[in-house]
């Protein structure tokens, strides 16, 4: 099984936002998130991830095949440090999950982005915090801290966050 992770183009755009729609649809169970009017639940940031620096969105593909994306940015919720970089979407598709694909994809942005990091788990989702403390594990040993009850992230919920360093 091939993976990459590949930057997303600026004219690709309107693929990344289909996937994005599955993503949110995903995440509707934990924020209750109601789609808008066309049936759309819009995400939006998305033209800032190509006027703005400090965004990286890539597309995960497994076999040549879209199987998610990852989208970084530097905006954070808990660190003041510009450099810090911040985890702002992450999804796998349905057919993708429990393959270690995700892990995979999330310790290559990792390494494509050494540094401070920064991201957030909505606290309902018991699997994402499962996957996320692993991955952060198998990248920095406990060399991180965990936070909770962070305000701002999530509409419903109070967030948990790590903070590390990928060297």
């Amino acid at each position: 099984m091939q993976i990459e992770i590949i930057p997303v183009l600026e004219e690709e755009k309107t693929i990344l936002a289909r996937l994005i729609e599955l993503y949110e649809y995903d995440f509707s169970e934990f924020e209750n998130s109601d789609v808008n009017a066309l049936g759309l639940y819009g995400y939006s940031y998305l033209d800032y991830y190509w006027t703005e620096k400090g965004r990286f969105p890539y597309f995960i593909k497994v076999n040549s095949k879209l199987a998610g994306f990852v989208m970084v940015c530097d905006y954070c919720y808990i660190s003041k440090d510009p450099d810090t970089l911040f985890m702002s979407e992450f999804f796998v598709m349905k057919k993708y999950r429990k393959q270690d694909i995700g892990k995979f994809a999330a310790k290559e942005v990792f390494k494509l982005h050494k540094g401070k990091w920064e991201m957030t788990v909505h606290p309902k989702n018991p699997v994402a915090i499962k996957f996320w403390t692993n991955v952060i594990e198998e990248s920095v040993g406990k060399n991180y801290k965990y936070h909770e009850n962070i305000e701002g992230v999530y509409d419903e919920a109070l967030a948990i966050a790590y903070t590390f360093e990928i060297v």
